[in-house]
């Protein structure tokens, strides 16, 4: 019913413009549409930077496969330049990850190998699950085989999340991104201190006529937002 793990195109995506030699800055917006399944195999990213200016610069991207585009999207970079700094929110409260037990594998998602998560709240739902009036998930993530927190990793941390209609009512059902958009708020400096564990939270606002968004804040261990991101999901049930 659904392509790949989207936040591993995402995290495709991101790489190729941070490797291209005539970016400029770093990734700190991203938005991609899910046209359709991307299907096993080899794909042609195409990146283009359309406007740099003296701060930003901004791009497009495409993937094509078997003779079709299957994402489009929209990227933004930009140099660092400091100043007035604030935060608004606050992460959510929420034991240590050591004090939280590892959840266990999920059946026929293989991406989930990728990382070990260790569930707050909202935990995907398992066979004879009863549905919930709430969608908020909160989750300690960190990488199966160690590594660092780049931009790429953070953009697949930022789908880490199942659809909220699994967790409303129950049970998986076809379900999947249509499109996200994800803002990476910590330069680099503040990404390359992060520990092993990120805390992830999200949750849904509106479920309707089969479409469902989704919001969520990326946190590090110390503290610091390091992205937001909200998605549209359809859903069929």
């Amino acid at each position: 019913m659904v392509g790949p793990y989207g936040g591993a195109t995402a995290a495709t995506v991101v790489a190729a413009i941070e490797r291209d030699q005539r970016v400029h800055g770093r990734p700190v917006a991203l938005t991609l549409n899910y046209a359709a399944p991307v299907a096993d195999g080899s794909y042609e990213l195409h990146r283009t930077p359309v406007r740099t200016n003296n701060s930003n610069q901004h791009w497009t991207c495409t993937v094509e496969q078997n003779g079709s585009t299957v994402l489009t999207g929209s990227a933004l970079t930009a140099v660092e330049r400091g100043g007035w700094t604030d935060l608004e929110v606050t992460g959510p409260v929420a034991p240590a990850p050591a004090e939280v037990p590892v959840a266990k594998p999920v059946r026929g998602l293989a991406w989930l190998d990728n990382y070990e998560m260790r569930f707050v709240t909202g935990a995907f739902p398992v066979d004879g699950a009863e549905a919930s009036p709430d969608s908020t998930t909160t989750v300690w993530v960190r990488h199966a085989r160690p590594r660092g927190w780049d931009y790429p990793a953070l953009a697949s941390a930022c789908d880490i999340f199942g659809p909220r209609i699994f967790n409303r009512l129950g049970r998986a059902v076809p379900a999947g991104t249509v499109t996200l958009t994800s803002y990476f708020h910590a330069g680099p400096d503040v990404l390359a201190e992060q520990g092993e564990y990120l805390l992830c939270t999200v949750r849904a606002t509106q479920f309707f006529s089969g479409l469902a968004d989704q919001r969520a804040q990326i946190w590090g261990a110390d503290g610091s937002l390091l992205a937001t991101t909200t998605q549209l999901c359809y859903y069929k049930a």
